[in-house]
């Protein structure tokens, strides 16, 4: 019966009733191919007949040697048709099916003849299908017709040879590079396509030779290119070669008059790609910035939403590295707000908080409120994340941003929205103090009404965490108490858990807590109970007003430093019997190493995905070896630094612990080789380099096997409180002794063996640990100028005002404040503020101002203040020998 018609328009969903091939079969399809035989050929039915095998094998439908040889021969029988649109069908079935070497014969002749046709379609397709199933032998027959095709006076059979060209330089290199000349001279051609093609082939001819392509941008570049097409690949393959030359001096940067030259041209397309390649010059200057920025300002009020899209999103790139150069663009970003295309509207809002200043802050807030109504989660997802930037940039404005933060957390959203949020006020309350106690009572009302477990438990775990920390932690436990009543069982066991951790930091709350927790004892999953039950115990059930042990807090807030793999082995290999399971049983030496994980530079977990303090984690590991119990607190520890090259037989990472009198160096050791056991593992220490450093315990590692990650540790004594350096020569020694991969039992002899490591620094930034602060200008002044110093200093030439800056801060090893490690492009001058705690938990805070001194001599000015007076002259004595 047949379907009553609808509009399409009216139902979406019912579009795939419309395709005239649903339901298709390979069987049927290839019974109705026999029409290829008729006597008397239907051109129009051939052609369906065509269209739906080419419908099958695009659908990814395999045809059988056997079916693809009957297909094919039927349809070499077409070529006595004179139909052209049958024709071109034949041509396109040919290509697609692919034939066998001893099967390409039989249409070769067709397909010549067609090439010489008089009819420049013919010719044209019959080049495209020649050139795709052709070998290298018969190429060589037909080469001299290909490049009479390239020069041919009809631009479709000219661009059919020069795309033919493109395809067989994979693979047939040597004879296209032979067409050069023919090429150059299509390279001439007035047809547009032409143009395009031939400039594609002859580049693609000279890509390996750099001069070549050099020549070729040159003698391009002076005007003989007017195809579009053509000039937008001029213009990548003239970045490619400025890119090449490597030469950023504004003044004699090549081919950049070019470049600012095609801004002028009448193709938007040109202008567009032209303004791009100049945004994406290594080291572009602002004056190279302003023509670039200009024409895509203008692109920002075009009618068209292509050229709208193209310039906010060339815009958004530009104002992570150069965010000054396009702030005169955000009133006309502004209006993209309420662009009706949202791709646009969302960068237009991600840039504008990329490049806007703080008195912008709550004028955006109020219209981004509007905005984010309209659009879909991943796009809001990225709005949050370039709001938790600005906040981070502009921390006094923490307020506004909090707010507007919680009050999207309120409206409908999924998951990832949702998480994106949490994990940006998780970020904040741990980078702006000032924000924790606002931050988490948002996060409280949020679990209200959460519907999200994960995340719910999530917000639990870091309440129990920072909770106790504030001023009155008592008005968080009525919301972390509802949970219990009005949740299910994986967010009521984590509620425990939370109110445990209050009743341990907080003695007051102590008795209330454990009223609380009697309750849980009658909840009707057992998870609950038990939590319920070991918390009261570990705290003291009496409920008494006392301070909390210190077992029982490490119990609560210390990091598990079992491996949990090891944990499940040993529990599974447990027998029952009058012994209880010993937990101190269980090995400590971990199957990965979590501890020694290789991080982004720049980057450190964020959000409630974040592990516990990985210091906590290494001063407990610390304290289990018996020879560091004298060294006292650990101030610091290092990001691991390799030793070894990647893909070497043994892998050694080593991570440096900072004690008062102190280093400890943990060097993490990999085998690699599976027959191989190491044993006796120690790493011999040179400290010849490093006067100042003697030699208090080396823990050797008593066993290696392969790919089970060990720690082996050697111990340094150093001057008290003293930023002492050194170098450190590292030698891997240990007992070889041959697996048999078979039984894997390792044989009874083996052999001393020795691999060289890398050299190992202890720098003057090791003893300095980063942390920043909300309000530089306050804590400068609470620090007051008793024991501020004050110097100058000559850094000698630089590539950039930015290098030095990075130079510095990098040699500090201190935090930079308020986004000040951003330097403007083209700045004669630059303030830079860092903050730090120097080893004896010294609070330092640093301002450094920059200038340039001559063309490219960069002088600097040290302000450092301090608790101590000391301190401040040791950040002098690092940066004058630095």
């Amino acid at each position: 019966m047949a379907q009553p018609l609808v509009k399409k328009d009216d139902d979406r969903d019912d579009e795939a009733e419309y395709s005239p091939f649903l339901g298709l079969e390979k069987g049927s399809v290839l019974q109705e191919a026999r029409v290829f035989n008729d006597p008397q050929l239907d051109a129009r039915r051939c052609s369906q007949v065509i269209t739906k095998l080419l419908y099958l094998l695009n659908q990814g439908e395999t045809f059988t040697k056997v079916e693809a040889t009957e297909v094919f021969f039927a349809v070499t029988k077409l070529f006595q048709s004179k139909d052209m649109g049958l024709r071109r069908m034949v041509y396109l079935m040919i290509k697609e099916i692919s034939p066998s070497a001893d099967e390409v014969i039989i249409v070769t002749s067709s397909l010549m003849k067609d090439m010489n046709s008089k009819i420049d379609m013919y010719r044209a397709n019959a080049i495209r299908v020649l050139c795709r199933i052709t070998d290298g032998t018969l190429l060589s027959q037909i080469e001299r017709y290909l490049k009479q095709a390239i020069v041919d006076k009809n631009p479709v059979v000219a661009s059919a040879a020069l795309v033919s060209g493109i395809h067989l330089l994979q693979t047939n290199p040597e004879i296209v590079k032979r067409w050069s000349n023919e090429v150059q001279e299509a390279v001439q051609s007035r047809a547009a396509l032409v143009q395009f093609h031939a400039l594609g082939l002859l580049h693609q001819i000279r890509q390996n030779d750099r001069l070549a392509v050099s020549k070729l941008v040159t003698s391009l570049t002076r005007g003989t290119v007017r195809s579009p097409l053509a000039q937008c690949l001029l213009i990548r393959y003239t970045s490619q070669v400025i890119h090449e030359s490597g030469n950023t001096q504004s003044g004699e940067r090549p081919f950049y008059d070019y470049l600012e030259s095609c801004l002028r041209h009448k193709s938007d397309m040109v202008i567009f790609e032209a303004a791009r390649a100049i945004t994406e010059l290594n080291g572009v200057t602002s004056r190279e910035l302003t023509p670039a920025i200009t024409v895509l300002q203008l692109f920002l009020s075009s009618t068209k939403p292509v050229l709208r899209f193209a310039a906010v999103r060339t815009l958004n790139k530009v104002a992570m590295t150069h965010p000054m150069a396009v702030t005169n663009c955000n009133i006309d970003m502004e209006s993209l707000i309420s662009d009706q295309n949202r791709s646009i509207a969302t960068l237009a809002i991600t840039t504008l908080l990329k490049t806007g200043n703080e008195s912008s802050v709550d004028r955006l807030m109020k219209q981004i409120t509007n905005f984010m109504s309209d659009i879909a989660d991943e796009f809001k997802i990225v709005v949050v994340e370039a709001i938790r930037s600005l906040c981070l940039k502009f921390p006094l404005k923490y307020r506004s941003l909090m707010n507007f933060l919680s009050n999207i957390l309120r409206e409908e959203g999924g998951f990832d929205y949702k998480k994106a949020i949490v994990d940006s006020i998780v970020i904040l309350i741990r980078d702006i103090p000032d924000a924790k106690e606002a931050g988490l009572l948002h996060l409280c009302e949020f679990i209200e009404d959460c519907e999200f477990t994960y995340l719910s438990t999530q917000i639990l775990h870091f309440l129990g965490i920072e909770g106790p920390k504030t001023s009155d932690p008592s008005k968080y436990i009525r919301y972390i108490y509802n949970r219990v009543h009005l949740e299910n069982a994986i967010v009521r066991a984590s509620a425990v858990s939370t109110l445990a951790k209050f009743g341990a930091a907080v003695d007051v709350l102590k008795p209330r807590i454990f009223v609380l927790l009697r309750r849980c004892l009658f909840d009707s999953d057992d998870e609950v109970r038990d939590r319920a039950t070991l918390y009261l115990d570990t705290l003291g059930g009496d409920g008494s007003v006392v301070e909390t042990d210190k077992d029982v807090k490490d119990f609560l807030f210390g990091p598990f430093d079992i491996p949990l793999v090891n944990l499940e082995t040993s529990l599974k290999n447990y027998e029952p019997s009058e012994e209880g399971f010993d937990i101190n049983s269980v090995p400590k030496e971990v199957k990965s190493q979590p501890l020694a994980e290789k991080k982004a530079p720049g980057k450190k977990p964020t959000g409630l995905g974040a592990p516990p303090s990985t210091a906590d984690a290494y001063e407990r590991m610390l304290s289990t070896i018996s020879e560091c119990a004298n060294f006292g607190k650990l101030f610091k520890s290092s990001a691991p630094v390799e030793l070894t090259e990647a893909e070497t037989e043994y892998a050694v990472n080593v991570i440096k612990h900072i004690f008062d009198r102190h280093v400890v160096f943990q060097y993490n050791c990999t085998n690699t080789i599976p027959e191989q056991l190491l044993e006796h593992v120690i790493v011999t220490v040179d400290a010849s380099d490093a006067d100042e450093f003697s030699e208090v315990f080396s823990k050797p590692l008593r066993s290696l096997p392969y790919d089970s990650p060990g720690q082996t540790f050697v111990a340094f004594e150093k001057p008290e409180g003293v930023p002492t350096v050194g170098k450190f020569s590292n030698i891997l020694k240990f007992i070889v002794k041959e697996v048999d991969p078979t039984t894997g039992e390792a044989e009874d002899d083996g052999v001393e063996d020795e691999y060289q490591l890398e050299d190992l620094e202890i720098v003057a930034a090791d003893y300095v640990l980063k942390v920043g602060v909300s309000n530089f200008r306050n804590a400068w002044e609470s620090l007051g100028p008793d024991f501020e110093r004050v110097d100058e200093y000559g850094l000698g030439p630089r590539e950039s005002l930015a290098e030095a800056v990075n130079t510095v801060i990098n040699l500090l090893g201190l935090e930079p404040c308020e986004g000040t490690e951003e330097v403007p492009p083209n700045s004669r001058s630059h303030t830079c503020l860092l903050s730090g705690v120097f080893i004896g938990n010294a609070k330092v805070l640093v301002r450094l101002s920059f200038g340039l001194d001559g063309p490219k001599d960069v002088a600097m000015k040290l302000s450092v203040r301090s608790e101590d007076e000391t301190v401040s002259d040791a950040i002098h004595e690092i940066v004058a020998s630095g």
